[in-house]
């Protein structure tokens, strides 16, 4: 089954995370032919992830987006459904604009249809890694995943990496296909044509915010990914609370309930986005200083935030906190995602 483009030369954008489908807003306003972009959420199973997106998609129809959902994780033949649903969509297109180049969803997509041009946008820390690994000519694989002995565990990894190098072929100037990349990371990939985000339409829709005097913490999902240990992770968040006198932490959509009420426990307030935080600091009220664990916001924050007075930090993981399996590789790549914030914009660095 192969979903070939026609002389009509549309384009389709395929998003699974509320930041994805939130810079694909940003694309359409900076590149005129994109206007009225069609979209497909590609939903994921469970979490608050999903409530995050039907926000976000009130606000892509507003801006003018056709958006569809889709539900390609729910078990089975769900994949090759939700493919068959996207065919009229898919029939026509020869731009894809995708918010995740690791993902086994996309990458189906991707194998089934023949497009001319692909772009990637930003998909936040994965950026860098992603033009680390397409610049040296590696298999396309997330950072923080980490091999297990499982026999089931082994042939799915197997059959990924198959999928994944098949992909990385078919969006190389060889197969015929112009790769672009949409981003505000500070990254440069030979023969990627690079487009950057400046946040225009967040910022043109919302005045600077006004500032509260407390701090913010954003929060990390480094727990949950198995990369940091939890009980140093929650010691780190109470010395920032009483360092910053921070009044509220901002969860990652994808941490624990238990790991957030325990953070509650330590006095702060905890809330959970319902969109993403680049919106969210820009609407504001904000505080007048954001620390932040390495994570995409150290590098979009600064852009979003631009014309106010608030002064953003990052902090650093210390050597301790590392999972042994995760230490060597997570601290390779959260060194480059904290270092490259602080060349770019002068963030100063926490430190314990």
């Amino acid at each position: 089954m192969t979903f070939y483009a026609g002389p009509e030369h549309s384009a389709l954008a395929l998003v699974e995370s509320p930041a994805q489908l939130l810079n694909v807003i940003e694309l359409a306003r900076h590149e005129d032919d994109l206007a009225g972009l069609k979209i497909a959420v590609l939903a994921p199973g469970a979490g608050l992830t999903r409530n995050q997106l039907r926000s976000m998609i009130t606000l892509a129809r507003d801006a003018g987006h056709p958006v569809s959902w889709h539900e390609p994780r729910q078990g089975g033949m769900a994949v090759a459904r939700s493919v068959r649903a996207l065919a009229d969509e898919l029939s026509g297109v020869h731009r894809l604009v995708i918010g995740d180049p690791y993902s086994g969803v996309i990458h189906v997509i991707i194998s089934v249809t023949r497009r001319t041009e692909v772009t990637i946008v930003d998909d936040g820390t994965a950026t860098l890694e992603f033009a680390r690994q397409w610049a040296a000519g590696e298999q396309l694989s997330r950072w923080h995943q980490v091999a297990t002995p499982s026999q089931r565990r082994q042939i799915a990894t197997l059959a990924r990496d198959r999928i994944a190098g098949s992909v990385r072929r078919r969006l190389s100037a060889e197969s015929g296909c112009r790769l672009r990349l949409f981003t505000c990371m500070p990254v440069d990939v030979p023969r990627v044509r690079i487009i950057r985000n400046d946040f225009s339409w967040v910022r043109a829709r919302h005045p600077a915010p006004q500032l509260k005097p407390n701090a913010d913490l954003v929060g990390t999902s480094l727990v949950e990914n198995g990369v940091v240990k939890a009980d140093a992770y929650l010691d780190g968040v109470e010395t920032l609370i009483t360092r910053y006198q921070a009044d509220r932490y901002f969860a990652h959509r994808k941490e624990a309930d238990w790991k957030l009420d325990l953070i509650k426990r330590m006095g702060i307030d905890v809330v959970r986005p319902t969109l993403p935080l680049e919106i969210v600091a820009r609407r504001g009220p904000i505080g007048r200083t954001i620390i932040s664990f390495p994570s995409t916001v150290v590098h979009t924050l600064p852009t979003v935030l631009a014309e106010s007075d608030v002064q953003i930090e990052v902090c650093e993981i210390a050597n301790e906190w590392y999972q042994p399996k995760a230490r060597l590789r997570a601290d390779d790549f959260l060194g480059r995602v904290s270092g490259s914030a602080r060349r770019s914009y002068g963030l100063a660095a926490v430190a314990f």
